[in-house]
């Protein structure tokens, strides 16, 4: 992330979370539970037609979100994010083997990433980070690395834990109307997140 400390926290708490549930389910991710990453699946999925593009999967995780696309848009050429190795491992483990299907090991914003045409980030911007500018500059450099579209969720509300952080859709939505004409925002899908179209 933007600094070691932020960094360490991260690697700390999903380390905890795999010695705690395993690293096969969500839990090991941080997601409450499958249907509340699957409903965020489908509102970031609705980006576009998906069938014969480019897709930058930024903090993949297990890289579930793989197989959701695949059932969708089955022509999908997929490449998932991943900064901590035992979340890549289990990404690689699952859907290395897929066809039209690549990993990159690092951070999606200090690390140099592949263009695609369009870029998702589901979960992966949630997280606090000692930079006030952190998450301005996480949405301008993965705009930056889509050809045609980003999409990406973040939380609305959460019960402050020092890790996990919620934004404001108005302010959120600011920035990134300074980098698109293209900007739209669903919140009609939960009580707690939001999610933001980006167009060129």
């Amino acid at each position: 992330m933007g600094t070691s400390t932020s960094s360490a926290a991260i690697f700390a708490y999903h380390r905890y979370m795999i010695a705690l549930h395993g690293n096969q389910g969500t839990a090991a991710l941080g997601w409450r539970d499958r249907e509340s990453q699957v409903v965020r699946f489908d509102a970031l999925a609705a980006i576009a037609d998906l069938n014969d593009h480019t897709v930058l999967d930024a903090g993949c995780g297990h890289a579930d979100l793989r197989a959701f696309l695949h059932r969708l848009y089955p022509a999908v050429t997929y490449c998932g994010v991943e900064q901590i190795p035992e979340l890549m491992d289990e990404a690689v483990r699952r859907y290395g083997n897929w066809p039209q299907t690549s990993f990159v090991c690092g951070d999606f914003v200090t690390d140099p990433i592949p263009t695609a045409d369009y870029v998702i980030a589901s979960g992966s911007l949630n997280y606090y980070n000692d930079d006030h500018d952190y998450i301005f500059n996480a949405i301008s450099k993965l705009y930056e690395h889509c050809k045609l579209g980003f999409v990406f969720n973040l939380l609305s509300h959460v019960i402050p834990n020092g890790l996990i952080v919620a934004y404001n859709p108005e302010v959120i939505m600011k920035h990134c109307r300074s980098l698109s004409k293209n900007v739209f925002l669903k919140n009609d899908y939960s009580n707690e997140d939001f999610t933001v179209f980006m167009y060129r």
